[in-house]
């Protein structure tokens, strides 16, 4: 017997419901689901935008990003994997307004945030209730419209997901400058309350009420044990590979016996939580393999401009934020031209190999970007690397579901998601790690070729003590701001040069990835 009050709030939203006319209610569903799974976008492109000042935050260093990245992965994935036995045992419209609530509740907890700790805590929940967006919305195209009005709503949840990645760096951007780094989350929880709201308002409770399957909790246990020693044998491989080998590997070995022990049971159980045999298709296979590269370069990316254009060229953080947010909108206004004219190209192929090279063009021409570089001198790099995302994300996703049944289609997106958070985790990471270590070995390159010329040097410092001596300041502290000078411009001078040479291995990796894409014969 339910409860009264439960059962009045039940008749007052039905009564909602009811006051739209059949087509405003799909309507709505349609925005809604775009709405739910843009918030995940938008939370996490403005976390990896606000990077540095997040950390500085909460006093952590890239292995503490790299970290509070691994966390968010981890929630993320256990919930893609109960995915399917979750929406079967609640039903749609609980599972995903308690999943939004629980976002909700771990960016609060983000916000306020005081040390590295908290914060990582913070993401493992945000990952938790995430974790269930992107899967559970696209599944709910299939299961709630009819094949007419699907192409209608994958339209609008593809522009969703483009636009709120479009507008992530410049409202972190706006949000830090007018404030502070905790407003980066604070920006994001009206849109995850509001979709929560609309979830419970306008879903149904697609599927049944009660599953008898058992929830196999064993096997998720290992699958958590096993991501979670294989994330941090990632985050810990460049810190530790030569001072502590051993450790590692058998971390590293731990993940992966766990996983395979996880794969194996999955494979032969009559209801696993991974319909793995489902997915024994290779063009599936090879959509997976060109998701992780895709993504693999994306977040890299998207970690490292920030970094490089705010503290290596010293571009202002909001500019930084309009000039994402610009090359953002050039990938929306390529998502509309593709979606207009792409049933006019037989092959797909040539698309995602354009993608690939004017990803490595663009990454090669700011490896190449002087340190008194204009926003004039980016912004064409910036439109390449946003066509890059449409030229070679849209064309892949309609490759590799295509030989999927609609029954498979649930099983292959979280696959498919699982491999997304396995590569943005991984590229983050290895982005924010790698600059480091490449910024203190250029660094001590660089004080290193200063200590050789001690004359040029010293000159330099008297030139610029003797400049604001004559600007009223007294010698001590003249001497004392013309080392803090030099010192800045040896610690800017070492990170353009290192974020240059991870631009260069940008480029590699684009070329590498064009090279692979020619040489397939399953992709059209």
């Amino acid at each position: 017997m339910s409860h009264p009050r439960a059962a009045w709030t039940e008749r007052c939203r039905i009564l909602a419901i009811n006051l739209l006319t059949r087509s405003q209610r799909q309507q709505c569903v349609m925005v809604l689901l775009a709405l739910a799974v843009s918030v995940e976008f938008l939370e996490n492109i403005m976390f990896v935008f606000s990077a540095s000042h997040i950390m500085g935050g909460v006093d952590a260093d890239p292995r503490g990003f790299a970290l509070a990245q691994s966390a968010y992965a981890i929630g993320s994935m256990l919930m893609i994997v109960k995915q399917q036995w979750l929406a079967r045992r609640f039903g749609y419209r609980a599972y995903l307004t308690t999943a939004l609530l629980i976002f909700s509740a771990g960016t609060l907890l983000a916000a306020t945030s005081g040390g590295l700790t908290q914060l990582v805590l913070a993401r493992l929940i945000q990952g938790i209730g995430g974790g269930a967006l992107f899967t559970s919305c696209r599944i709910l195209i299939v299961v709630l419209f009819t094949p007419a009005n699907r192409p209608r709503a994958t339209r609008s949840f593809i522009l969703g997901i483009f636009t709120a990645s479009a507008l992530a760096p410049a409202l972190a951007a706006e949000l830090i400058d007018r404030g502070i780094w905790q407003d980066v989350f604070y920006g994001v929880l009206p849109f995850s309350v509001i979709a929560a709201i609309g979830a419970w308002l306008l879903l149904p409770d697609a599927g049944p009420r009660r599953s008898t399957e058992r929830p196999l909790l064993i096997p998720l246990l290992w699958f958590g044990i096993a991501i979670a020693a294989l994330q941090i044998a990632m985050t810990e491989a460049r810190f530790d590979l030569f001072s502590h080998p051993v450790h590692l590997i058998l971390i590293a070995l731990t993940g992966c016996g766990l996983l395979l022990g996880f794969f194996r049971h999955q494979w032969r159980h009559s209801t696993p939580l991974l319909q793995l045999q489902a997915l024994n298709n290779p063009v599936y296979r090879t959509g997976l393999a060109l998701y992780f590269m895709y993504y693999l370069i994306s977040y890299l990316s998207g970690y490292l401009f920030p970094i490089y254009a705010e503290k290596a060229l010293d571009i202002p953080l909001t500019t930084v934020g309009w000039l994402n947010t610009a090359a953002g909108m050039v990938s929306v206004a390529g998502i509309l031209a593709y979606l207009q004219f792409a049933k006019y190209l037989k092959s797909k192929k040539p698309l995602i190999i354009a993608g690939l090279l004017l990803m490595a063009a663009a990454a090669w021409q700011f490896s190449r970007m002087p340190p008194e570089t204009t926003i004039n001198w980016l912004f064409p790099s910036l439109a390449a690397k946003g066509l890059f995302g449409v030229l070679v994300i849209i064309p892949i996703a309609g490759m590799t579901f295509r030989g999927l049944s609609d029954e498979s289609f649930a099983h292959g997106y979280q696959g498919k998601n699982l491999m997304r958070q396995v590569a943005s985790s991984f590229a983050s990471s290895l982005g924010a790690i790698l600059l480091l270590n490449r910024q203190y070995s250029v660094h001590a390159s660089l004080v290193d070729a200063t200590g050789r010329q001690p004359a040029i040097t010293l000159h330099w410092l008297h030139d610029l003590q003797a400049a604001l001596m004559q600007h009223g300041i007294d010698a001590l502290h003249a001497n004392q701001i013309a080392l803090n000078q030099l010192t800045a411009m040896l610690d800017r001078q070492a990170l353009l040069i290192a974020s240059e040479d991870l631009y260069r291995l940008i480029t590699l990796l684009a070329i590498a990835g064009a090279l692979i894409v020619f040489t397939q014969r399953r992709l059209a």
